[in-house]
């Protein structure tokens, strides 16, 4: 496979998983993103440069997420072998629940494609599985990928989405906490099986979760209520679990985001219930914690490449 470009240039949003009751099949993209530039080199240098997010605290070599995927992908192409030059500046927060590692991965596979002279040979669902396998479920690749609110799925021959319908004037707002959560350790937490009633319940608010996004922002409240995985983590997110009820007893429909901490509203007019981007003066405390908050009011478009030279 021969290379069609040296130097192309990514961006890939964040995103919020399970959205309450969907545990790993329901997603949305949020309205923060990473921007990643990788050039080819012609020796085999591996040169990472990171700004915001991570900054001093990943790996600068090799092990970086996006470089050995991006790598392996490769490979697997049987593109010629190359150096790399990784430019990443980040605006999602790392360890929160807002799919950093799902963005980067999904932003290497987009950027090989980019590179390659034939890239029909990997398509959207080759990517999403891909990246799947990377983070075990498809919850954050999705809405990385597709943008948008994404229903997802596994069978035998991968990952799979289809674009959620979320009507005019359904808003996103999370609120993150100071302290991290590594996502490994919050999975553990989860028991191997749950009571039957308790997956009852958890179909009914996810099934209902789409009929209230798409139309009906009255029933978000009942819609994100959960019994699979929310009250099995929260010991490890005691911060989590405070703002979540502080915004449950509002009447918001608050959620914890993917693994955690963070805290993801879903509503109508969220600015007027005290959601701005930046830090929220009034959370300072809840949960002995300190605050900010990232607003999305209109739907985000997912991972976008383009070629540099």
């Amino acid at each position: 496979m021969r290379y069609a470009a040296d130097h192309v240039k990514v961006t890939v949003p964040g995103s919020a998983g399970n959205l309450g009751p969907g545990f790993d099949c329901l997603g949305m993209a949020l309205g923060v993103v990473d921007t990643i530039e990788v050039k080819l080199l012609a020796s085999t240098d591996i040169i990472v440069e990171v700004s915001g997010e991570g900054e001093g605290r990943i790996p600068l070599d090799g092990t970086h997420l996006f470089v050995s995927t991006l790598r392996a992908t490769l490979n697997r192409l049987d593109a010629p072998g190359t150096g790399l030059h990784v430019v990443a500046r980040n605006s999602i927060p790392h360890g929160q629940g807002l799919g950093s590692s799902a963005a980067t991965a999904v932003a290497a596979l987009v950027a090989a494609r980019a590179l390659i002279a034939e890239p029909d040979v990997l398509s959207d669902e080759d990517i999403l599985t891909a990246a799947t396998l990377l983070e075990g479920h498809p919850d954050n690749a999705a809405p990385a990928l597709f943008g948008g609110a994404v229903v997802c799925w596994q069978d035998r021959a991968g990952a799979h989405a289809t674009p959620l319908v979320v009507a005019e004037g359904v808003e996103t707002a999370v609120v993150i906490p100071h302290g991290v959560v590594p996502t490994v350790e919050a999975r553990a937490a989860l028991p191997d099986s749950v009571p039957h009633k308790d997956a009852a319940f958890n179909a009914s608010r996810a099934a209902l979760l789409v009929h209230a996004l798409a139309g009906s922002p009255a029933l978000l409240f009942d819609a994100t209520e959960d019994r699979l995985h929310q009250g099995y983590r929260a010991g490890h997110m005691p911060s989590a679990m405070a703002m979540m009820k502080e915004l449950r007893e509002r009447g918001l429909a608050a959620v914890v985001s993917g693994a955690g901490p963070a805290v993801l509203v879903l509503g109508t007019h969220l600015a007027g219930d005290g959601f701005a981007d930046g830090p929220l003066a009034w959370a300072d405390g809840i949960g002995d914690d300190t605050w900010r908050c990232i607003l999305t009011s209109e739907s985000v478009p997912g991972a976008t490449v383009e070629r540099l030279g």
